[in-house]
């Protein structure tokens, strides 16, 4: 080899070992440069970690507080396409729990809750790195789009409001796999589409679906649910009030299911559900009798049977309970009321009925061309009812009348 081929490979080497040193010894006096975080999206963050040393030696990450829920929210607020309160001119640097309607425990994010403030936008999937929320509040907003399935990761998560809002497509199943969640609101969207039977097996303490669009048949696991609300209105739910409804012995305080398109008989199993306050059936195509099971509501204070096609007479029974506050039966087809509803003093709509002898009645032609007195409904005999053996005496009748042909 040539003294000047040595001579080039010697400077090549001393600046590579003169780089090298330089490098090294410039990290081991620096503080800073860190690494970006990212989460979904493609969004990131600079700097979002501080290294303290250099070099190889014992080289120590100290995160930034809150620089995941800082990914997560800016990653929201860049979906969010119009906020014409400026709710979100606050969400700005990396102290999260400073953030309008954002609240935190510690440096956690436990609650969001931005009801009312006209957001418009979408929910993105970044949420589900909150792993501590247990509240997000989102009524009144015009989010709209798709539930991100990555929310079942949410464990700590208990109440979710979507309500008011313009989401659509089928029912949000993530929503049942949200392991504590207790409290779902999806009132007032466009969902549509059969509710999933799991919905009523879920362990949740309301369950509001009311003013959307599904179809199809209530589920019939609706008794197994142990939600003391349950608001089914305002939907196109057709078929029958499940006949096992009751059975299970629900603590259910209200029972909403008005202005659907169901058929059939009230179930006598109703009657088991002795902590129910309101129970609204209104605007439907039911037909048949009132259940005398109806006297075992002894907390009822509202029912509410009105535009339906109920027939017969409103029984001694039903307008004797005593909790009751308002009843209403108007605009079916009922014959006559007995002589305990005669004299209720509280409010008792019977307008618009074939009752003789009463004022705001149908027309005889409507009432003498009737003929729905003659639907056959699953019926206990027993008067009194002793409401306390309620329950056996329901399940030995039921099991009775699904096994016969």
């Amino acid at each position: 080899m040539s003294k000047k081929k040595k001579g080039s490979d010697f400077n090549l080497l001393s600046l590579f070992l003169f780089l090298c040193g330089f490098i090294q010894t410039d990290a081991s006096f620096g503080v800073g440069g860190g690494i970006g975080v990212g989460i979904g999206g493609g969004a990131g963050v600079g700097g979002g970690g501080v290294w303290v040393g250099g070099g190889n030696r014992n080289v120590v990450p100290v995160t930034a507080p809150n620089s995941v829920a800082y990914v997560a929210l800016q990653a929201w607020k860049s979906a969010i396409t119009e906020d014409p309160s400026g709710v979100l001119k606050t969400w700005v640097g990396s102290d999260v729990c400073s953030y309008k309607g954002v609240f935190c425990s510690g440096q956690s994010i436990t609650a969001i809750d931005l009801n009312h403030a006209n957001l418009k936008g979408a929910i993105v999937k970044d949420l589900a790195y909150l792993s501590d929320l247990n509240i997000l509040h989102l009524n009144s907003n015009r989010f709209s789009g798709q539930i991100p399935d990555p929310f079942k990761s949410l464990v700590s998560l208990q109440e979710l409001d979507l309500s008011n809002n313009r989401f659509s497509g089928s029912f949000p199943l993530v929503t049942i796999y949200i392991p504590n969640l207790v409290y779902l609101d999806l009132r007032f969207n466009n969902f549509s589409g059969f509710v999933p039977e799991a919905l009523f097996n879920k362990r949740l303490d309301a369950i509001l679906l009311n003013n959307n669009q599904f179809d199809g048949e209530i589920p019939r696991n609706l008794g197994n649910s142990p939600a003391s609300v349950i608001n089914l209105a305002n939907n196109r739910f057709s078929g029958e009030i499940p006949t096992s409804f009751g059975l299970t012995g629900s603590r259910v305080r209200e029972v909403l299911l008005l202005n659907n398109q169901l058929t059939g008989c009230i179930p006598e199993s109703v009657g088991m559900f002795s902590e129910l306050e309101v129970f609204d059936v209104s605007y439907n195509s039911l037909m048949g009798h009132v259940p005398d099971t109806i006297s075992c509501l002894s907390a009822i204070e509202v029912l509410n049977l009105a535009h339906n096609r109920f027939s017969g007479e409103v029984p001694d029974l039903v307008c004797s309970l005593r909790n009751l506050l308002n009843l209403t039966v108007a605009f079916n087809f009922f014959s006559g009321i007995s002589s305990e509803c005669s004299r209720i003093s509280f409010g008792f709509d019977f307008a618009g009925n074939c009752i003789p002898g009463r004022n705001m009645q149908r027309p005889q032609p409507d009432c003498s061309g009737y003929s729905g007195g003659a639907l056959s409904c699953f019926r206990m005999p027993t008067q009194p009812l002793a409401c306390a053996a309620i329950s056996v005496g329901l399940r030995e009748s039921f099991s009775h009348y699904r096994s016969s042909p």
